[in-house]
């Protein structure tokens, strides 16, 4: 039944991917989101997975589905004052993902400022900070590999088909969301809450 289910979903990803992305029938992203699809079972009509710059991203809402399925316990937000200025527009997250009652948690840390959010989101950062720590909190705790959409500041837009890919100002550490806390900066720059960020990832061994 579950291989009967996966065969099922391959096949309309696959349908959807080459009428919505234009891929011709054996492009090697197509394979990619069979491997995905299998392992993963992202859904490309229920926006678990995008085409962005000729790359596979998962997205919130699929992580947040594959969390769901995997019986995911809960998840705990905090906001990292200390590395976060509002006048600035400037926000730093810090997400830990429970898959289980027992399970210790998997950690995860999001920034965003107006330097490397989309046009789309200016104005946003606060949630877009929220969503990233979590994003990346949620791919640890379940392994998957490839990035997700919001932590590389996306307008979430696929390529046309022939069309060069634009690239995309240079992200931090982590990916959107629901923010609710805020604070009052202490001058960090971009690139020292990105520095400090590493440094908490490296402290930790994330």
């Amino acid at each position: 039944m579950l291989a009967t289910k996966s065969s099922a979903l391959c096949h309309r990803n696959r349908r959807l991917a080459r009428q919505k992305w234009g891929l011709e029938q054996n492009h090697p992203l197509l394979a990619a989101l069979k491997s995905l699809t299998e392992d993963l079972a992202l859904s490309v009509s229920a926006g678990d997975v995008i085409l962005l710059q000729n790359n596979w991203y998962v997205t919130h809402a699929g992580l947040l589905r594959i969390a769901k399925r995997n019986r995911c316990c809960g998840m705990k937000v905090q906001f990292i004052r200390e590395l976060s200025d509002t006048a600035a527009r400037r926000f730093a997250f810090e997400a830990t993902v429970f898959k289980s009652k027992t399970c210790q948690g998997f950690v995860g840390y999001g920034d965003a400022d107006p330097s490397n959010v989309s046009a789309l989101v200016q104005g946003a950062e606060l949630r877009v900070a929220e969503t990233r720590a979590i994003n990346r909190a949620l791919r640890k705790a379940y392994g998957i590999g490839i990035c997700s959409a919001e932590e590389i500041g996306s307008s979430a837009e696929p390529t046309p088909p022939g069309q060069e890919p634009k690239k995309l100002p240079p992200q931090a550490v982590g990916g959107n969301g629901h923010g609710n806390s805020h604070g009052s900066g202490n001058g960090y720059g971009g690139a020292r809450v990105r520095d400090r960020l590493c440094q908490l990832i490296r402290q930790h061994q994330l």
